[in-house]
């Protein structure tokens, strides 16, 4: 695999080539080969993706056909519209006085 760094900059040709390794699969490679792990294992860890995968399937196809409704989209924090500040809906205080 070969990454160019252009004008001396590493730290981009770092991110560049951790993306390519990142779609080729190979960190997700080496976490799998981190461990034997047994045929037996393997299989059912193999049955249980494709069941998973399976499931997901469904629940996007029933949600596109309005059998479902569709997921409530997930409020991150700093993201725009997002509520400022940890306890947002609290009040500040917990209304005790400790003086």
């Amino acid at each position: 695999m070969k990454v160019d760094v252009r004008d001396n900059n590493v730290d981009q040709a770092l991110r560049a080539l951790k993306k390519k390794l990142q779609r080729e699969g190979v960190f997700r490679e080496m976490k799998a080969r981190r461990a034997y792990e047994k045929p037996s294992e393997r299989r059912v860890r193999e049955k249980q993706d494709a069941i998973r995968r399976a499931r997901k399937a469904a629940r996007k196809q029933a949600q596109r056909e309005g059998l479902l409704p569709a997921p409530k989209p997930k409020l991150r924090p700093g993201a725009p519209g997002a509520a400022a500040g940890a306890g947002a809906g609290r009040p500040a205080s917990s209304g005790f006085s400790r003086d």
